[in-house]
């Protein structure tokens, strides 16, 4: 059993964790909300350029002169997983849970005898995933110098996902992150980037039976605007991770500070109950000291 000393330090370890977990609750409440407006501003940005995608798609068609980007190369032999997590841990199941779809879909790729290959962003998906699959992992990108994330941070990692692809490295990239849907629901979300999966149109989309004359041609437009397309939904990405990261980690600090309050009562009887032990034995023993004489 614990001295009366020990549990009165245990105590006032949990309330200095107490302190540091409400602390970083606040911090994390105050970032989310600048999160969640970049990344819900972010949403119908690249829902129109997916719409515009899809109507230029749909006016090339099959045609042989449309980019490979967006035809592929005609194969899916090799597979590029680019997985986006968070640089930081204390935020839950938020990292582990996109490390877990990017995972089951590596092992079913596996399993059908394709070759696969990662492409880690944040370093916590890159220490999750290499313990199983350390010889997969071609490329890997730290951004935890990086204050507050900008579109040319995203476009770094479309350009290099691009280059790879024109390298005949791959035959179809996967983009895994995780979609914001409140503070306590965030959606571990796979995306076809390569090639480029144009939405079907529809009204929805804005403009489904418009017929358009593109200056210079559809083709010529397309090889541009996909290059474009995949940074945006890559930033797009990046900021759905952030917003998320921090409502996850909200989350978990406030459920840490209600733990530590819970333990620091259970600690607080236990110290109590343990001195009354005490002073009653002592009671006790001066009693039989008196009767004794």
């Amino acid at each position: 059993m614990p001295s009366l000393k020990d549990l009165k330090n245990r105590i006032a370890s949990v309330k200095a964790t107490q302190k540091i977990t409400k602390a970083m609750k606040m911090v994390a409440a105050a970032k989310l909300r600048r999160a969640q407006e970049a990344a819900e501003a972010a949403r119908p940005y690249s829902q129109r350029m997916g719409a515009v995608l899809a109507n230029i798609a749909q006016a090339v068609g099959t045609d042989d002169s449309a980019p490979r980007l967006m035809t592929g190369t005609g194969k899916d032999n090799v597979h590029l997983l680019v997985v986006c997590t968070a640089e930081r841990g204390l935020c839950g199941g938020f990292n582990s849970q996109i490390s877990r779809l990017a995972r089951d879909h590596a092992r079913k790729l596996l399993a059908e005898g394709k070759t696969v290959k990662i492409f880690c962003v944040g370093k916590k998906g890159f220490d999750s995933l290499r313990r199983e699959f350390a010889s997969l992992i071609v490329e890997r990108m730290d951004l935890r110098e990086v204050k507050r994330i900008g579109f040319e941070n995203a476009d770094a990692i479309g350009r290099r996902v691009i280059a790879l692809f024109n390298q005949g490295e791959y035959d179809v990239c996967t983009l895994f992150y995780s979609e914001f849907k409140s503070v306590i629901s965030q959606i571990p979300t796979a995306l076809q980037l390569v090639p480029a999966a144009a939405p079907a149109v529809t009204e929805a989309t804005g403009g489904a039976t418009a017929v358009y004359e593109y200056e210079p041609d559809a083709a010529a437009i397309l090889t541009d605007l996909i290059p474009r397309n995949i940074s945006v939904q890559i930033f797009r990405a990046l900021l759905e991770n952030v917003a998320g990261e921090m409502g996850a980690k909200m989350s978990a600090m406030d459920n840490a500070t209600r733990n530590a309050g819970e333990m620091i009562n259970k600690l607080t009887l236990s110290y109590n109950r343990q001195r009354q032990a005490q002073i009653t034995k002592e009671l006790i023993e001066i009693i039989s000291g008196a009767e004794a004489l």
